[in-house]
C-alpha cells in the first residue's frame, strides 16, 4: 500500500477524511488543507472516481528537511524518478509554500525540476520535456517551514473540474466546495431540495449526483496515474466499469426532487446544459423566477432550501443586495414554513437581513474570501402572509430611524411638489446613531455615510449603515436598484469632487422649472448642491437683462438659473474641463446656447486677477480650502476672501451685486475691512437655507455684497 496526500480546501479536511474512510482508505489522518492516508491501487482508483471534496491525490515519494535550496535539490534528486515514469513523458512541477531561504515558489519549482532532469541524465536517459500547459504528469512539492513533501499528482487537472460545467456565472462556486456545502447543510436524500438563485446550477447538480449515486470523476478523459510505469490498466478498467454501471443506474432509481430557480434566462439555460452533461437533467426542474417573489413549487411541501446569493465585496455596492436578502428572508418565512434553509454568503451583515436565527454555522472560504453557510429552521413566528400581488410586509428595522424618516417624508413631499422640486434632502443626521444624509432624486435615493467617530467600533458603524439602507428602502418604497450608497469623509486638498467611476450615468431632474443633469453614482457629489437651491432661485429672479458671472462654477447650475431668468449674457469659469462640459450640457437642456454664453476653463483666482469685464450680477461659491496642483497658491476662504472682494469690486458695475457663499463653519466677515474696500455686505444666510436643510443652520453662509453708497 502506498502513502497518499489528498488535497482539499481549508475547512474541508474532516469532511474529506470521512469520505475517504467510507471509500476504503486506511490510516486516514486530517492535516492542514489535506488528508494523509494509505491505499492500494484499486482503492486509489475508487477514491479518484468517487471523491466529491478532494482536489488532488498525491503519491508521496519522499519527506525531507528543507533549510535551503541545496537541501531541496538533494532531497528531490535522491528519488529514483526513472523508476516512476519514462523520459518520454512531459512533466510540470507545482511548488506550494515558502520558508526563510526559499521565498519564491517559481525558484523552488526550478530547483526540483533541475533535480529530476539531472537524475535522468545521470541514468544515461534523455531529459524529460517540461510542459506547463498540458503535461502528462504533474510533480507536487509542498513546503511548510523546513518540512518538505514531494510526490506525483495522480489526478492531473483539479478534481473540481467534473466535466459538466463548461461555463459559469460571474462568481462561480467550485464543484468541490458546492458538494461540501450540500453535505454540511443537513439535507437528506428523502427531502426535496430547492435553490432559489441557482445560477449555473452547481449546488443542485452536485446534490443530484449524490442522490443518484453518480460518480463525480466519471467524465474525466485523462488521469495522471495513467502515465506511471506502475499503472495497472486492467485493474483501472475493472474499477471504471463498476463505477460506470452504478452511475448509469442511479438517476433512473432516484426519487428525490430538485428545483432550481433564477431570474436570468441565459444563466438558466447554462444550468440546464450543465445538468444534461452531468447526467441528472431529468431530476431537476428549472424555472425562470425571482427570489424576491419566491413561492413554494408543486411537489415541495416541506424540504430543504439551499443557495449561494451574491454578496459583493464592498458594502457600498450592496443596497440591492440588502433588499434581496431582506425579501428572501420574508419569502422563506411565509412560503416555506417547517422547512430548512442553508444560505452561503461572504457577508454576515447581509445574512442578518434574513431576520432568522441560525441553528448552525459552517465556515468555508470561497477562494480568498471568508464565507459562512448558516442553516435555519424556518418557523415564521408571527409572519403575516402578503396580500396577493404585493410583497410580504417587512417589520421595521431601526424603528427610531424609520419613524423619523417617515415623519420627514410626510413633511417634505408635499412641500417639494408645491415648489416644483424633484430633488431634496429627506434626512440629515437627525439622530446621532444614524449619521447619514439621505437625498431623493426623482425615483432614486442617495445615502451618504458620514465618517463615524473614532470611538464607534467599525462593526457597529457598518451594522447601523446596513440598518439605514434596509429601513430607507422599506420606508421610501424606492426600488433597491435605485438606491446609491456612498461614504463621505473629510476631503484633504482638492478632493471635493472626487470621481468614483467611469460609467457616466446621468439623469435629468427639474428644479423650479429648470432642467439639470445629475450623476448619482460616478462622483462623490451629484452635480447639484441641494442646499444652494434658494440661492440659485434668487439669482434667477435677479438676472433679467443683466450680465452674469459665475466663478468656481462647478456644473454651472447657477448659470442655468440666471440664463433661464433672462440674463443678457453669462460667463462661467471653472478649472475643470469635465465640469465645464457638464455646465454646457445643462445650458443646452434649457435651450440656452449662443455666443452670449461663455465657458472659460481657468484657475478662477488667476483669471479674476487679470479679468477686465464688467458684470451686473456675480455669484461666487469658492472652496473652503484648496491646494490644487493646478492653482499657483493655496486658498483659504477665511484668509483670502478680502483679496477676492478686491478683484470682484473691479468687475462689478456701480449698481451691481455679488452673491457670495461658502461652506466654512463659523466664517467671519470683517465689515470694517470690507468698508475700507468700498463695499457693503448683507447677511442673507437665513433666507438662503431651504426647508429640507433647516436643521443644519451652518450648512453654508451667504451674503449679498454691493458698492458702498455715497
Amino acid at each position: 500500500m502506498n502513502q497518499y496526500l489528498a488535497i482539499t480546501s481549508r475547512g474541508l479536511e474532516n469532511l474529506l477524511a470521512e469520505e475517504l474512510e467510507q471509500l476504503g482508505a486506511s490510516n486516514v489522518k486530517a492535516v492542514n488543507a489535506g488528508v494523509r492516508f494509505r491505499a492500494d491501487e484499486k482503492t486509489l482508483y475508487t477514491c479518484c472516481l468517487w471523491s466529491r471534496t478532494a482536489s488532488r491525490f498525491i503519491l508521496v515519494l519522499s519527506e525531507f528537511d528543507v533549510r535551503d535550496d541545496m537541501d531541496l535539490y538533494l532531497g528531490a534528486s535522491a528519488i529514483n524518478w526513472p523508476q516512476y515514469f519514462s523520459e518520454r513523458k512531459r512533466i510540470a512541477v507545482d511548488f506550494n509554500g515558502t520558508n526563510r531561504e526559499i521565498r519564491n515558489s517559481q525558484y523552488g519549482a526550478l530547483k526540483v525540476k533541475d533535480a529530476i532532469v539531472d537524475r535522468f541524465v545521470k541514468a544515461d536517459l534523455d531529459r524529460p520535456s517540461i510542459d506547463r500547459e498540458q503535461p502528462d504528469l504533474r510533480i507536487h512539492m509542498r513546503l511548510s517551514r523546513e518540512n518538505g513533501l514531494l510526490g506525483i499528482d495522480m489526478v492531473g487537472s483539479g478534481l473540481h473540474q467534473r466535466g459538466y460545467r463548461t461555463e459559469a456565472g460571474a462568481a462561480p462556486l467550485r464543484e468541490t466546495n458546492a458538494a461540501a456545502l450540500v453535505m454540511k447543510s443537513g439535507w437528506t436524500f428523502d427531502q426535496p431540495l430547492l435553490d432559489p438563485m441557482c445560477g449555473s446550477g452547481t449546488l443542485l447538480i452536485e446534490a443530484a449526483m449524490m442522490a443518484a449515486q453518480v460518480a463525480p470523476g466519471l467524465k474525466r478523459k485523462r488521469w495522471g496515474f495513467e502515465s506511471l510505469k506502475s499503472f495497472d490498466r486492467e485493474k483501472w478498467m475493472e474499477v471504471h466499469s463498476e463505477v460506470t454501471f452504478k452511475s448509469k443506474k442511479g438517476p433512473a432509481k432516484c426519487e428525490t426532487r430538485f428545483f432550481g430557480f433564477d431570474n436570468d434566462a441565459r444563466v438558466l439555460e447554462t444550468a440546464k446544459s450543465n445538468a444534461r452533461r452531468a447526467g441528472v437533467f431529468d431530476l431537476i426542474k428549472f424555472e425562470l423566477s425571482d427570489a424576491a417573489t419566491l413561492s413554494k413549487p408543486e411537489g415541495f411541501e416541506t424540504g430543504h432550501v439551499i443557495c449561494n446569493p451574491p454578496y459583493g465585496e464592498r458594502l457600498g455596492t450592496t443596497p440591492g443586495l440588502i433588499a434581496l436578502y431582506t425579501q428572501l428572508g420574508v419569502q422563506l418565512k411565509t412560503e416555506f414554513k417547517g422547512s430548512v434553509a442553508s444560505i452561503y454568503s461572504g457577508s454576515d451583515e447581509l445574512l442578518s437581513c434574513l431576520r432568522m436565527r441560525a441553528e448552525s454555522n459552517y465556515k468555508l472560504r470561497n477562494g480568498a474570501l471568508d464565507c459562512v453557510m448558516k442553516t435555519y429552521q424556518i418557523t415564521a413566528r408571527g409572519e403575516v402572509a402578503p396580500v396577493e400581488g404585493q410583497k410580504a410586509p417587512v417589520s421595521d428595522v431601526a424603528p427610531e430611524f424609520s419613524n423619523r424618516l417617515r415623519k420627514n417624508i410626510k413633511k417634505l413631499e408635499k412641500w417639494a411638489k408645491q415648489q416644483g422640486l424633484e430633488c431634496y434632502r429627506l434626512y440629515d443626521a437627525d439622530l446621532p446613531d444614524y449619521n447619514v444624509a439621505i437625498d431623493r432624486y426623482k425615483d432614486h435615493i442617495v445615502i451618504q455615510e458620514y465618517a463615524a467617530p473614532k470611538e464607534i467600533p467599525e462593526e457597529t458603524a457598518r451594522r447601523r449603515l446596513l440598518d439605514v439602507v434596509r429601513a430607507a428602502i422599506t420606508v421610501t418604497g424606492v426600488n433597491a436598484n435605485n438606491v446609491i450608497l456612498k461614504t463621505r469623509e473629510k476631503q484633504k486638498g482638492t478632493n471635493q469632487y472626487q470621481k468614483l467611476g467611469e460609467a457616466k450615468r446621468f439623469m435629468e431632474v427639474q428644479e423650479y422649472g429648470v432642467k439639470l443633469e445629475v450623476n448619482l453614482q460616478d462622483y462623490l457629489d451629484t452635480g447639484l448642491f441641494l442646499d444652494h437651491r434658494y440661492t440659485r432661485k434668487l439669482l434667477g429672479e435677479k438676472a433679467a437683462g443683466k450680465d452674469f458671472l459665475n466663478l468656481f462654477a462647478y456644473t454651472g447650475t447657477a448659470t442655468v438659473h440666471a440664463a433661464v431668468g433672462g440674463a443678457r449674457s453669462t460667463t462661467t469659469v471653472d478649472m475643470s474641463k469635465t465640469y465645464l462640459a457638464w455646465a454646457e450640457r445643462n445650458m443646452k437642456l434649457n435651450g440656452k446656447v449662443g455666443r452670449q454664453h461663455q465657458f472659460i476653463q481657468s484657475d478662477c483666482l488667476k483669471w479674476l486677477s487679470m479679468a477686465d469685464g464688467q458684470y451686473d450680477l456675480i455669484f461666487i461659491d469658492p472652496p473652503t480650502f484648496s491646494n490644487s496642483k493646478r492653482m499657483e497658491d493655496t486658498f483659504d476662504v477665511q484668509r483670502d476672501y478680502l483679496k477676492l472682494m478686491t478683484d470682484l469690486k473691479r468687475l462689478l458695475r456701480p449698481l451691481g451685486e455679488i452673491v457670495f457663499s461658502n461652506n466654512k463653519r463659523n466664517f467671519k466677515m470683517d465689515f470694517d475691512a470690507l468698508n475700507e474696500l468700498g463695499l457693503f455686505a448683507r447677511n442673507i444666510t437665513d433666507r438662503s437655507i431651504p426647508l429640507d436643510f433647516e436643521r443644519n443652520k451652518h450648512i453654508h453662509n451667504c451674503w449679498i455684497v454691493t458698492h458702498k453708497e455715497g
